[in-house]
C-alpha cells in the first residue's frame, strides 16, 4: 500500500480538531473536499477512522493511527530537507514557562551548528508526555516526574541540569534584607504557587519536605503578573531558578537558599521508537555544555533534591 501523505496531513488535522469544518479550513479546502480525502484514507487502510454520528470523534482503530500518522509526516519532512542539504527539524515542546526554558535549550545547541529547533509551547509535563507518545512532537524539556497510571510509559528521559532555587520576595517582605535562608526560614510566609499547587510538583514536594504548610494558588498569567503579586503582598514568596532573568522593574529580592540548597531537575525526554535523527548531536551540547558550566553539580550535604529526582542521578 502507498500512503498519500496528503492523505495522512487531512487525518491528523481532522483528528486535531474532531471538525470536518474547522479542518477544511485550515487546510484551504471545502469541507465536502476533506471528507472525500478521509474516505479515501479510511478506503485504503481498510478500516474507519472516525465516527461521524453525535460528534466527531476518533475510533480505536483512528486512535492507533494516529502517532503513525504524525512520524510518517515527520519522515517525510525530514526526507525533503534531506534533499536539500538542510537538517530535519527538531519539534521541541517546552513547560515550566515563568522558568524559562529555553534559555537552558539555546545554551546547549549554541555551538552545535546547524540544529534546526521548532519550539512549542507545553501547557505542562503530562500534556507534553503524551503528544510525545501521539507523535506531536519530537523532545520535551522541562522538569520531569513520575505519572499516575503509567501515563509516561515508552518516553526515556535524560537529566541535563540540576539549578539552584532562590527566594523571590518582595521589598516589603521581613526576610528582604536576608544575604541567606534556609528553607525552615521561610515557615512563617507564603508560597504563593503561579497555579494549581497540584499541578507544580516541584513547589509541592518542597512545601511539604520542609512543612510550610502556608501555601496560596492562583492562576498563572505570566511573569508580570507573579512580580506584581509578590510586591503587593509583603507576607508571600516564591522560588525561582537562580539564572532566569527577571524583569528589570521587578523591584523583588532573590535570596540565595542553602542549608540545603534546593536543586531544580531539567530533563530531555522523547519516545525512543520514535528517536529523532538530530537527538544524538543535541544530547551531545547538552553533555558538553553542562560540564563546562558544571549543570550538574551535586552534593548531598549541601542540596536537596525531591526524592522523585534523586532517581534521575542514579540513572544518568
Amino acid at each position: 500500500m502507498d500512503l498519500d501523505l496528503a492523505l495522512v496531513r487531512t487525518f491528523t488535522t481532522t483528528a486535531g480538531t474532531l471538525h470536518f469544518g474547522r479542518a477544511a479550513e485550515e487546510l484551504n479546502t471545502s469541507q465536502q473536499a476533506l471528507s472525500k480525502r478521509i474516505a479515501r484514507l479510511e478506503e485504503l487502510v481498510a478500516a474507519r477512522l472516525f465516527e461521524r454520528e453525535g460528534g466527531v470523534r476518533l475510533t480505536e482503530a483512528g486512535e492507533r493511527f494516529l502517532p503513525a500518522a504524525h512520524e510518517a509526516l515527520a519522515a517525510g519532512e525530514r526526507a525533503i530537507a534531506a534533499v536539500g542539504g538542510a537538517g530535519s527539524v527538531v519539534r521541541i515542546d517546552t513547560w515550566g514557562h515563568l522558568y524559562a526554558p529555553m534559555r537552558t535549550v539555546a545554551q546547549a545547541v549554541q555551538a552545535l551548528g546547524p540544529v534546526r529547533l521548532e519550539p512549542g509551547p507545553g501547557r505542562d509535563w503530562p500534556s507534553v508526555a503524551q503528544a510525545l507518545l501521539r507523535g506531536e512532537s519530537d523532545l520535551g524539556f522541562g522538569r520531569v516526574h513520575p505519572l499516575p497510571d503509567g501515563r509516561d510509559a515508552g518516553l526515556t528521559q535524560r537529566l541535563v541540569r540540576l539549578e539552584p532555587v532562590d527566594a523571590l520576595v518582595g521589598p516589603s517582605h521581613p526576610l528582604a534584607g536576608a544575604n541567606a535562608l534556609r528553607p525552615a526560614d521561610l515557615r512563617g510566609s507564603t508560597l504563593w504557587c503561579p497555579a494549581e499547587l497540584s499541578r507544580l510538583d516541584f513547589l509541592r514536594r518542597f512545601a511539604d519536605h520542609f512543612a510550610l504548610t502556608r501555601r496560596q494558588d492562583g492562576p498563572n498569567l505570566g511573569l508580570d503578573h507573579l512580580v506584581q503579586h509578590l510586591r503587593g503582598d509583603a507576607g508571600s514568596f516564591t522560588l525561582f531558578p537562580a539564572d532566569a532573568p527577571l524583569p528589570d522593574h521587578a523591584g523583588l529580592r532573590a535570596i540565595p537558599l542553602v542549608e540545603p540548597t534546593p536543586l531544580y531537575a531539567w530533563s530531555l525526554a522523547w519516545r525512543e521508537s520514535a528517536r529523532h535523527p538530530q537527538l544524538d548531536t543535541l544530547l551531545r551540547g547538552f553533555t558538553e555544555t553542562g560540564r563546562s558550566r558544571r549543570w550538574l553539580d551535586y552534593a548531598p550535604q549541601r542540596d536537596w533534591l525531591p526524592d522523585t529526582d534523586h532517581a534521575k542521578l542514579a540513572v544518568d
